[in-house]
């Protein structure tokens, strides 16, 4: 399997989630928090915002004259969509598109939303040309990461699998 925009994230987030996604044992389907991101895309959609784009094997949410923009419902793993952003950045670089890029964080019950700017520059597009390799490398080994509970494991897709 390649990389992907998701497979980057989880890389971030969980070693193990990245694992499994990428041995293609999927339980998001069974996730509310998945279904609140698709919800949110849909509802965008509605509103004659859709503006999703693929690219290879990567789904940007929109891309303006100026900027990528990915669009999540949650800050609590910043690291993780700044890296699927920088991912994205690169592959659209690879095709002669440069962008910056633009995470808008959409959260229920607050008035504001978060928005913060990420750049790609060489070194970093080095560091991905390591993080894949890493990743593929991973996603080969035989079994899965040990598990190691974490507050974010909660609420993760893979809970079950997991934890039960």
């Amino acid at each position: 399997m390649g990389a992907t925009g998701t497979l980057i994230n989880y890389y971030f987030h969980c070693k193990r989630q990245c694992w499994l996604h990428g041995n293609r044992i999927n339980l998001e389907d069974n996730s509310e928090d998945v279904k609140i991101g698709k919800a949110l895309h849909e509802v965008k959609a509605s509103e004659g915002q859709e503006t999703e784009i693929a690219v290879e094997n990567i789904k940007i949410d929109k891309i303006t004259r100026d900027y990528l923009v990915e669009i999540k419902k949650s800050d609590t793993d910043y690291e993780a969509v700044k890296w699927q952003v920088l991912f994205y950045l690169n592959v659209l670089k690879q095709k002669g598109i440069e962008r910056r890029g633009k995470i808008e964080f959409i959260e229920k019950n607050k008035s504001d939303h978060k928005i913060y700017y990420v750049d790609l520059d060489d070194e970093i597009a080095e560091n991905l040309k390591c993080i894949e390799k890493d990743m593929v490398y991973l996603i080969d080994l035989p079994t899965p990461p040990p598990y190691k509970f974490e507050k974010k494991c909660i609420k993760c897709a893979y809970y079950t699998y997991c934890c039960i």
